[in-house]
C-alpha cells in the first residue's frame, strides 16, 4: 500500500503571528494556510512554481486595508503580499512565497453601472465576461478583448494592463481605467483619479504617503521627459507598468493610474475600478484568409491594416491543426475549408464593424477589392461569417489557441516564456523570420498566433522542462529574443507582463531604471508588494527566470512514464478554461459551485502532481501499487486499512488533502471534452481513489454505490418494501447514516412484463444470427442501463413503441450492469472485469447491421470512454445515442407528426453528452425540425447530480447549489408551458427532487407526437 505523504520539514508552514494578528484585528474573509490550497497557488500559466505561504481571501476593501495595516507594523517586515487575480499569468506576476491575496471569491459585486456616463465601478474581483453580460442590456462593453476573459479579473487586467484582440481601435486596459480605489502599503486607502493642476498641487502639499507619491512622480517626469520621449518605444503596445509617458495629462496634471496599470501588485493592493465603456458595435463581421504558409499570411498582415480593418488576428498551422481536434471546430469547419492546394498552413481572421448590414458589406467588398489589388504569393480563398453566432465561434476558436497548444502528445509541448513580444507592425515579418531560424537552429518546434495589427506574436517553442538542457535552453532563448526584440525596435513584453523576467528591466529601461526604483520607494518603501518584481526601492536583484523554480524540474521527480499514466494530470499548463465564470458553461461545476480553486480540474491535476512528486521522494511507483493492492485481499489487508484510518498518525497524510478535492468532482467529464489539455479529472481520479483506498477504509456508501447495478434488480423484486423503507423516516435517517441521501424510488411496472406483453425479445447472439441482411438493417437493439430501466422505464418503453412506429425491429438487451460507478469510485478491478463482459455481450449482439443504441447519455458515453480504454476489453461495436441513431436514418423516416399547436419545445442535454458529443444539440434539433417541430436548447451547464453524486449526503448542498446556477433558473424561465425534455436520467432525477415534477426523454415526446403507422422504415439490405 502507499505510504503516509509528508511535506518536507522546510515546506510545513510556521506558526503565523501575522494570521493571528489579521483576526484579532477583524479580518473577515478567508484564510487558508493547508497544503492543499498552497500547491494549487504555487502555479499560474507560467512555467514556475513557487509555493505561498497562505492564500487570504479579502471580503471587502475594508478586508485590504486590514491585511496591509498589519503588514506594516514593524514585527511583520519580512511579511510579503501579493495580489492575484485569475490566476492565468504567463509570467509568474502573482506567484509567490508570501502570502497570496486572492479577490477572485469574494469581492465579485458589480457596484455601479452609469449607462449615460458610460461609466461602470467594480470590485477588483469581477470577471470581465461577467461585467460585459450586465452590461449588454445597456448597449455597452468594456473594451480591451482577452482570450481568457471569461476568467479574467478586472483586478488582474488592471495590474497586468491587459489587452488583446483589437487593441488598435480599443486601447489598453489603462485607456479604460477612470479611477482605481487602491490600498496603500500602509494602509492608506486612496482614489486615484486624474489630476488636474489644482488638484494635483493639493495632493502634493500632503504630508502622508500619497502627497510622497505625488511628489515623486511630478518630479521624477519633469526631470527626465527627453529619456521618457527616447526610451519608451512608440508601439500600441508600449511599455506597462510605471508607465511614465503618459503620466502627464495634457493640462499638465498628473495620471497617477498609468503608473498603476500594469504595476503587476508591486504598488499598491486594487480594491475597485471605475471604468470607461464603449457602445456594443452594431454589426461585425469576419473575413477568414487562408494561405500556403505562414509567412504569407504575416506579409499579408501588412496590406491588411492598411485598409484600416478593424483587427487582424493570425493563426499558424499548428494551432490550426489543433483547433480541427478541439470541440469547437464543428461549429467552424466550414469557415476553414481545406482545398485540396495546400492554402491552410495559415489564416489572418479579419474584422470589420459597422452601423448596419450595408456598410458591414461596403467594408467587406473594400477590403476583398484591395487584396485583389495587391496579389500575395501563397495567398488562398477566403470565407465570410456575417452571423453573431459564427463571429462568436470563430473568435472562441481563438481565444483557445493558448490554451490548444498544450494539448500535444508526449512530455515536449509548446510553454509560455516568450510569447507576448511587440514589434513594430512594419518590422514583423521580418522580426518572425529571424524569430523562426533561431528557434529552428536550436531544434525547436513551436505554435504562433497573435495580433499581427498590433505587431504582437505570442510563441510558445516545444520544450521538456523535466530535462536539464531544455531547462538551460529557456535563458539561451530568451536572452536571444530580447536581443532580437531590441534590433527591430520592440519590446520582450508586449501584453502579458514582466514577472519572473523582471532581470530585463534595468536593461530596457536604461538610465531611467533608478526612476522606477524611486516609484516603488514612494508606493512600497519596506519592499512588501510583490518584491522582485519590475523594480526594488534599493540595490539588489530583481527575479532572475533561471533562478526561480520551475514546475518541470519538481516534475523531474516523478518520471514520464509515471506522468503519462494518469491522464494528463500533469500537464495542465494553467490556462485556467476550467475557471469560467458563466454559470451555463459546462467546466466545471464543483469550482462554480464552491467558488474554490482546489475544486477545479486544476485544482485537482495540481493536487496530484504533488502527490505523485511526493509518491516518488518516497520510493513509490504508482503502478506497482496498484497491482499489489488489487490482489491483496482479506481480514489482513482489512485490518492494516482500519488501523491506518484510526491512527492519528496519518491525520497529516498528504492524501486527505488530495481525496478531499477529489470528493467533489462530479465526473461530469466536461475537463476531459472541454479543457484544452483535455486533463481528464474523472480518469485519474478513479486511480487515485484506488490506490487511496488501499490504505484507508472506504466509507459506507461505497460499497453500496457500487453495487447498486447488482442490487437493483432484487430491490425491483421487492419495490413496495423498498419504496416504503426510502421514503419512511427511519430508512432516510439509516440512508443518512450510511452517507446517503434524497434516494429515489423504485418504479411500479415491470419492465420484463410490459416488453413480454408487446412481444420485444431480449438480444442473444443466436436470435441476431438468425436475422436475415436485410432484417438486420432494420434492427435495433436498446441497450438497457440499470438505472433509466429501473427508476424510469417508461423511457424504455416509449423508445420500443416509437421505433416500433418507424419500422424497426426492435430488441432489448439484457440487463448487464454497465460498471460506470465501479469507476466513478476507483473500483478499477471489478470495473475491468465487468467491462470486459460487457463488452463481449455487447459484441455478440452488435453484429454487422444491427444497431445499438443507449438510452442514457452518460452511461452510454462510458462505452466510448472508460471501456475503450482498457486493454482486456475487445473491440467494441458503437453504442449511438438516440439521436445519432435517429439523425442516420432521418433522410428515409417521414413520420407524421401530430399538430403541436402553439406547443413550445426546450431541451435540457445531460452535461457529459453536451462535453463529449458537440454535435448532439444539433442533431436533435434537426431531427425535431425535420419532423415540423421546432426545438430550442436550454443554455445550461450540470444539473448538479451526475449519477450517484447528489444522492451522497457530503455532496447534497454542493449539488443543490450548482442546480441553483442555471438548471433552476432556466426551468423557471420554461414554466410558461414549453414542454421540457431532459435526455440524462440523473438530470430528471434533479429535476423531481428539487421541482417536483420530472420532465420527459425527448424518445418520450417524439413517441407522443407520432401516432400509430405514422410511417415506415425504408433500408436496403
Amino acid at each position: 500500500m502507499i505510504p503516509r505523504l509528508a511535506h518536507p520539514s522546510h515546506e510545513i508552514l510556521p506558526r503565523s503571528d501575522f494570521v493571528e494578528c489579521l483576526a484579532e484585528q477583524g479580518f473577515r474573509g478567508d484564510i487558508e494556510l493547508d497544503q492543499a490550497a498552497r500547491t494549487v497557488f504555487s502555479t499560474d500559466n507560467s512555467i514556475y512554481q513557487v509555493k505561498p505561504v497562505g492564500i487570504l481571501f479579502p471580503r471587502d476593501g475594508n478586508d485590504l486595508r486590514t491585511i496591509a495595516r498589519v503588514a506594516s507594523r514593524a514585527e511583520f517586515a519580512r511579511v510579503v503580499l501579493t495580489m492575484r487575480g485569475g490566476g492565468t499569468g504567463t509570467n509568474g506576476q502573482s506567484l509567490t512565497d508570501g502570502f497570496v491575496v486572492d479577490c477572485s471569491r469574494h469581492m465579485t459585486r458589480i457596484l455601479e453601472i452609469d449607462p449615460v456616463r458610460r461609466m461602470a465601478r467594480v470590485e477588483a474581483g469581477v470577471v470581465k465576461d461577467q461585467l460585459n453580460r450586465a452590461l449588454a442590456p445597456h448597449g455597452l462593453f468594456f473594451a480591451p478583448e482577452l482570450s481568457t476573459s471569461n476568467r479574467a479579473t478586472i483586478g488582474g487586467m488592471v495590474s497586468t494592463d491587459a489587452c488583446g484582440q483589437g487593441s488598435c481601435i480599443y486601447g489598453k486596459t489603462s485607456n479604460h481605467v477612470l479611477g482605481l480605489r487602491v490600498v496603500l502599503a500602509d494602509g492608506c486607502e486612496w482614489w486615484s483619479r486624474r489630476l488636474d493642476p489644482q488638484a494635483l498641487e493639493a495632493a502634493m502639499a500632503g504630508t502622508g504617503r500619497v502627497g510622497e507619491i505625488c511628489r515623486t512622480l511630478d518630479r521624477i517626469e519633469r526631470d527626465n521627459r527627453a529619456s521618457i520621449e527616447k526610451i519608451f518605444p512608440k508601439l500600441n503596445r508600449y511599455l506597462t507598468g510605471y508607465d511614465l509617458a503618459h503620466l502627464r495629462t495634457e493640462g499638465g496634471g498628473l495620471d497617477v493610474n498609468a503608473v498603476l496599470c500594469g504595476s503587476e501588485g508591486t504598488l499598491a493592493m486594487i480594491a475597485e475600478a471605475e471604468l470607461n465603456l464603449l457602445p456594443i458595435p452594431t454589426c461585425a463581421a469576419l473575413i477568414n484568409i487562408r494561405y500556403s504558409n505562414f509567412n504569407a499570411a504575416l506579409e499579408d498582415a501588412r496590406n491588411l491594416v492598411a485598409l484600416q480593418v478593424a483587427s487582424v488576428e493570425t493563426v499558424d498551422e499548428t494551432v490550426l491543426g489543433l483547433a480541427r481536434g478541439d470541440y469547437v471546430w464543428p461549429e467552424i469547419a466550414a469557415y476553414f475549408p481545406a482545398d485540396g492546394q495546400g492554402f491552410s498552413n495559415g489564416i489572418n481572421i479579419v474584422e470589420v464593424l459597422g452601423e448596419d448590414a450595408d456598410e458591414i458589406e461596403q467594408k467587406i467588398a473594400a477590403v476583398l477589392a484591395g487584396l485583389e489589388a495587391l496579389p500575395l504569393a501563397g495567398r488562398g480563398g477566403h470565407t465570410v461569417a456575417r452571423t453573431p453566432e459564427a463571429v462568436e465561434a470563430i473568435w472562441t476558436m481563438r481565444k483557445r489557441a493558448v490554451g490548444l497548444l498544450g494539448n500535444v502528445e508526449g512530455p515536449t509541448r509548446p510553454v509560455a516564456f516568450v510569447e507576448d513580444t511587440a514589434v513594430p507592425p512594419e518590422n514583423l515579418a521580418a522580426y518572425i523570420r529571424e524569430f523562426r531560424a533561431l528557434l529552428d537552429a536550436e531544434g525547436l518546434s513551436y505554435g504562433m498566433f497573435g495580433h499581427v495589427d498590433a505587431g504582437v506574436l505570442h510563441v510558445r517553442p516545444a520544450l521538456d522542462l523535466t530535462r536539464p538542457e531544455h531547462e538551460r535552453l529557456v535563458r539561451r532563448v530568451s536572452d536571444a529574443v530580447v536581443a532580437l526584440t531590441r534590433k527591430h525596435g520592440g519590446v520582450l513584453w508586449g501584453e502579458h507582463g514582466k514577472g519572473m523576467r523582471s532581470e530585463y528591466v534595468p536593461e530596457v529601461f536604461g538610465p531611467l531604471y533608478p526612476c522606477l526604483q524611486e516609484i516603488k520607494r514612494a508606493f512600497d518603501p519596506r519592499n512588501q508588494l510583490n518584491p522582485g518584481k519590475i523594480a526594488l526601492p534599493e540595490e539588489g536583484e530583481l527575479k532572475r527566470i533561471d533562478t526561480v523554480p520551475l514546475r518541470g524540474a519538481l516534475d523531474r521527480a516523478i518520471g514520464a512514464e509515471i506522468r503519462a499514466a494518469f491522464d494528463n494530470a500533469a500537464y495542465c499548463n494553467g490556462n485556467g478554461a476550467c475557471f469560467d465564470f458563466s454559470e451555463t458553461s459546462l467546466m466545471c461545476p464543483s469550482y462554480k459551485g464552491s467558488r474554490d480553486r482546489r475544486h477545479s480540474p486544476k485544482g485537482r491535476a495540481s493536487l496530484l502532481r504533488e502527490w505523485l512528486r511526493l509518491l516518488a521522494l518516497a520510493g513509490i511507483d504508482p503502478r506497482a501499487e496498484t497491482e499489489q493492492i488489487r490482489w491483496t485481499r482479506g481480514l489482513s489487508a482489512f485490518l492494516a486499512r482500519a488501523w491506518n484510518s484510526l491512527s492519528p498518525a496519518n491525520r497529516d497524510d498528504f492524501s486527505h488533502e488530495v481525496r478531499r478535492a477529489m470528493d467533489t468532482c462530479l465526473s461530469c467529464k466536461a475537463c476531459a471534452g472541454q479543457c484544452p489539455v483535455k486533463v481528464d479529472v474523472p480518469a485519474f481520479r478513479a486511480k487515485f481513489l484506488e490506490l487511496y483506498h488501499g490504505r484507508y477504509l472506504r466509507p459506507v456508501k461505497d460499497p453500496l454505490v457500487a453495487s447498486i447495478e447488482k442490487l437493483l434488480p432484487w430491490l425491483g423484486s421487492v419495490w413496495p418494501a423498498y419504496n416504503a423503507f426510502v421514503g419512511s423516516g427511519v430508512g432516510r435517517r439509516l440512508m443518512g447514516w450510511a452517507g446517503l441521501t434524497a434516494m429515489p424510488t423504485l418504479g411500479r411496472l415491470s419492465l420484463k412484463r410490459e416488453l413480454r406483453r408487446r412481444g420485444v425479445a431480449f438480444a442473444t447472439p443466436e436470435l441476431v444470427s438468425n436475422l436475415s441482411a436485410s432484417e438486420r438493417n432494420r434492427a435495433v437493439v436498446f441497450v438497457q442501463d440499470a438505472f433509466t430501466s429501473h427508476f424510469d422505464g417508461e423511457v424504455v418503453l416509449d423508445a420500443v413503441d416509437l421505433a416500433r412506429k418507424l419500422g424497426f425491429i426492435v430488441f432489448v438487451s439484457e440487463l448487464r450492469p454497465n460498471g460506470k460507478a465501479l469507476h466513478v469510485h476507483g473500483y478499477l478491478r471489478r470495473f475491468e472485469e465487468q467491462a470486459a463482459r460487457n463488452a463481449a455481450y455487447l459484441a455478440a449482439i452488435g453484429q454487422p447491421g444491427v444497431t445499438l443504441v443507449g438510452l442514457d447519455p452518460s452511461m452510454t458515453l462510458t462505452y466510448r470512454g472508460e471501456y475503450t480504454r482498457l486493454p482486456g476489453v475487445a473491440t467494441l461495436p458503437p453504442v449511438l445515442l438516440p439521436q445519432e441513431w435517429l439523425s442516420f436514418h432521418a433522410a428515409t423516416l417521414r413520420p407524421r407528426i401530430a399538430d403541436v399547436g402553439e406547443r413550445r419545445f426546450r431541451l435540457f442535454l445531460h452535461c457529459t453528452e453536451r462535453s463529449q458529443v458537440p454535435a448532439a444539440a444539433r442533431q436533435w434539433i434537426a431531427l425535431f425540425r425535420g419532423w415540423g417541430v421546432e426545438v430550442v436548447e436550454a443554455q445550461v451547464g450540470c444539473c448538479g447530480m451526475a449519477g450517484t453524486f447528489g444522492h451522497e449526503v457530503r455532496n447534497r448542498a454542493l449539488s443543490e447549489e450548482i442546480y441553483t446556477l442555471s438548471w433552476k433558473p432556466a426551468l423557471e424561465g420554461a414554466a410558461g408551458g414549453d414542454d421540457v425534455m431532459a435526455t440524462g436520467y440523473s438530470c430528471r432525477s434533479q429535476v423531481k427532487l428539487m421541482e417536483g415534477r420530472a420532465p420527459r426523454h425527448p424518445l418520450q415526446v417524439l413517441n407522443a407526437l407520432i401516432p400509430d403507422g405514422a410511417g415506415s422504415l425504408s433500408l436496403v439490405a
